[in-house]
C-alpha cells in the first residue's frame, strides 16, 4: 500500500501563494491573529483539483466561492474572471500540473467583535500536489471504513448550508477526529431528523440492485462532484433517486461510495460493523470520473 506524503506544516513551505493580488513567496502569505474570520468563522473557501494542467470544474467552483461569501454576508470584491485568472497563476506559479487548488476568503482586522461589517474581505489561492485523499486503513483497493458520529448535520435555519463557511466544517473535524481514534477512516452522518446525510466533508450515493440513491441535500453541500456523478448516472442510464435515507436502510444496501473533489469516487468498505463490497456500478462510476477530469470523455455534467 502507497504511504500518505510526509506531514509538513502548511507554513514552512516552498512556493507561492496568491494574496491579495499579489504572488508572494509562500512563507510571507500571513494574516494578523486578530482577523476576524479567525475568531468568528467568517471565511468561506474551495476546493479544486487539476488534472494535466486543467482545473476540473473551474467556473463552477468560482461562482460557488462567490455565493458561499454571499450567504454568510462577506462579499467577495473579485469577479468570477479574475477567480479563475488567479487560481491558474497559483497553479503556474507553483508549476503544478496535477494537484489542488484552495481558494480562500476571510474577514480581516478593522472590527473584532460580533459584528464584522467594517471587516476588509482578504482573498487568497494557494495549491500544493494532493494525488489522494484517502488511504484506506484496510488497504489499496479496500473501500474507507465509516464509523456513524454523534454529531449530525444541523437544521438548515440554523446553519447557511450550502455555502462553503469554515464554521460550517468544524462538527465534521470532531466527528473525524473520534472515528480515527478508533481505527476507522472517516463518518457516517445522520441530519437532525436522525436521516442519512453525508461523510464528514463527501456526499453519499448508496446502490441497491443496479440503482442508486443518494440523500437530498437539506442539511449539507450540494457538493460539485455529487451534480457531476448524478449527471453522469443520468448520461449512463443507471436508474438514480434522491431521496430519504435512513440507518437501517444501509443494512440492505449493495455498494456504498462518497464523493468530492479532493475524495473523488471512493468506494466505502465498512460502516461500524457492516462490510461492503465496491460492486460494478461504483466501479464503473470511478473509471468514468477518472475519464471525465483527465478528460478522456465528454461532460454534460451539471454545473
Amino acid at each position: 500500500m502507497a504511504a500518505p506524503t510526509p506531514l509538513i506544516p502548511f507554513d514552512d513551505r516552498d512556493g507561492y501563494i496568491w494574496l491579495d493580488g499579489k504572488m508572494l513567496p509562500w512563507r510571507d502569505a500571513k494574516l494578523h491573529v486578530l482577523s476576524h474570520g479567525l475568531h468568528y468563522g467568517g471565511s468561506v473557501f474551495e476546493g479544486e483539483r487539476s488534472y494535466g494542467g486543467n482545473i476540473f470544474k473551474l467556473r463552477e467552483h468560482s461562482e460557488r466561492f462567490i455565493r458561499s461569501g454571499d450567504l454568510i454576508d462577506m462579499k467577495i470584491q473579485m469577479s468570477v474572471k479574475e477567480i479563475e485568472n488567479a487560481s491558474r497563476e497559483v497553479l503556474e506559479a507553483n508549476e503544478i500540473i496535477d494537484g489542488y487548488i484552495r481558494p480562500i476568503a476571510w474577514r480581516g482586522t478593522e472590527q473584532l467583535a460580533i459584528s464584522g461589517q467594517q471587516c476588509k474581505v482578504h482573498v487568497a489561492f494557494a495549491c500544493w500536489p494532493w494525488p489522494k485523499y484517502f488511504f484506506p486503513k484496510g488497504g489499496e483497493g479496500k473501500g474507507i471504513a465509516l464509523k456513524t458520529s454523534k454529531w449530525v448535520r444541523p437544521d438548515p435555519r440554523s446553519m447557511p448550508v450550502q455555502s462553503k463557511a469554515a464554521g460550517i466544517y468544524m462538527v465534521g473535524t470532531m466527528a473525524k477526529h473520534a472515528a480515527e481514534r478508533d481505527g476507522y477512516d472517516d463518518v457516517l452522518m445522520h441530519d437532525y431528523k436522525g436521516r442519512v446525510a453525508e461523510s464528514s466533508g463527501s456526499n453519499l450515493f448508496i446502490v441497491k440492485n443496479g440503482a442508486m440513491k443518494t440523500p437530498v441535500p437539506e442539511c449539507f453541500l450540494n457538493g460539485i462532484t455529487r451534480q457531476t456523478i448524478m449527471q453522469m448516472a443520468k448520461d449512463m442510464k443507471i436508474p438514480l433517486e434522491e431521496g430519504t435515507i435512513m440507518p437501517e436502510d444501509l443494512k440492505s444496501v449493495d455498494e456504498i461510495f462518497v464523493t468530492g473533489t479532493a475524495a473523488e469516487v471512493t468506494p466505502v468498505g465498512k460502516i461500524d460493523d457492516r462490510e461492503y463490497e465496491t460492486g460494478p456500478v461504483t466501479k464503473r462510476l470511478m473509471e468514468a470520473y477518472s475519464d471525465l477530469v483527465r478528460g478522456k470523455g465528454a461532460s454534460t455534467a451539471a454545473a
